[in-house]
């Protein structure tokens, strides 16, 4: 019985040892980087959904979804949207009458849950993407181009005609 016991105390003590690895708050600098220049999907705890890009000058470029239906909108922030202020990374954003700051932890090599600071229940999670691999992996989705004359449309057919 001792010894499941202490294989027991060691997978405990193992997981309590790698979880802060893994689950991690990160410091504004820490955070800038992680997110700087990469492409981020998102989930939120109430359902909106999107993707964005965070860039090194604070600009944000990306989509969104609010409460995971209806039209999904194209969003572009301007530089200096994201910034770090004292210890934190902050947001302004025109319209809001605060400045939010963010808690980000990060919860593995590719992904973090960020929530304005003492708002925790309202969190979203963002998962790194690679825009390379999302777009092969895009059904394509051909439509016919409608050629704008008839004699345009004629041309292409007469010069394949002339090379046979």
């Amino acid at each position: 019985m001792s010894g499941k016991l202490a294989r027991i105390a060691i997978v405990v003590a193992s997981v309590a040892y790698a979880l802060p690895a893994v689950a991690a708050e990160m410091t504004a600098d820490e955070a800038k980087r992680f997110v700087s220049g990469r492409l981020f999907a998102y989930n939120c705890f109430e359902g909106t959904t999107g993707a964005g890009r965070i860039y090194p000058d604070g600009s944000v470029v990306g989509s969104i979804q609010l409460r995971g239906d209806g039209p999904v909108r194209y969003v572009a922030l301007p530089a200096g949207t994201l910034k770090i202020k004292g210890e934190s990374y902050c947001a302004t954003v025109r319209g809001l009458p605060f400045e939010p700051c963010f808690n980000i932890n990060k919860t593995s090599h590719q992904s973090f849950r960020g929530s304005v600071w003492g708002v925790g229940f309202a969190f979203c999670d963002f998962t790194r993407r690679s825009a390379r691999v999302d777009l092969a992996g895009t059904p394509l989705r051909l439509s016919p181009i409608q050629p704008t004359s008839p004699a345009r449309a004629q041309r292409p057919l007469e010069t394949a005609d002339r090379n046979n």
